[in-house]
């Protein structure tokens, strides 16, 4: 009888120490992810100013035929024109990029509840996942309305893509501990 009580509590052990394993990858990938959204959030306030350095940057002499050839300089010099002229006459406009960072950081903070507790806020990760999904045909269409090459569209798409990844490793993380009968201490006192 000992011998079976001794292998029921290495199982138990090893079946802790998954679980742990499993938790550890999904806070790392949902670090990952909220840093994301919190530097997207947060370059999306001082627009101009980083623009009038990614211009410069392109124009010194070591990139600067890369940066003709490929026509990525004549179009961010184009968008920092439009974006210091708007700013100038009309700064109020300014406030709508103000309200999408802002977006991001509230995003990103709504993702520390999978962070807390994964398996009880695992919808939240399949929100994240359609929201990337939504990227896409947003970037695409919208993008042709207004006028953005498709190339620069591409890169907007990369974000929904590069996006998805660290959050399907979590969904997976996460369905192995439902798998494995995990659930945490708040969800069992509900139950």
């Amino acid at each position: 009888m000992e011998g079976f009580r001794g292998s029921t509590t290495t199982a138990k052990l090893v079946a802790t120490a998954m679980e742990e394993q499993l938790l550890k990858r999904i806070r790392v990938w949902l670090t990952v992810f909220i840093v994301g959204l919190i530097l997207s959030g947060v370059t999306a306030f001082p627009l101009e100013t980083e623009l009038g350095v990614l211009v410069a940057a392109l124009r010194q002499p070591s990139v600067l035929s890369m940066a003709q050839g490929t026509h990525l300089l004549p179009w961010v010099e184009h968008v920092y024109a439009a974006l210091r002229t708007t700013n100038a006459n009309y700064p109020f406009l300014a406030y709508g990029t103000d309200w999408l960072a802002f977006g991001h950081l509230v995003i990103a903070v709504a993702f520390i509840g999978p962070w807390i507790d994964p398996v009880r806020n695992k919808w939240f990760v399949t929100f994240g996942l359609i929201a990337c999904a939504g990227v896409i045909p947003l970037a695409i269409f919208a993008g042709a309305v207004r006028g953005i090459p498709f190339g620069w569209r591409l890169i907007d798409c990369s974000f929904g893509v590069f996006g998805s990844i660290p959050l399907l490793l979590v969904q997976r993380d996460i369905q192995s501990l439902e798998a494995m009968g995990y659930f945490t201490t708040s969800t069992s006192a509900s139950t």
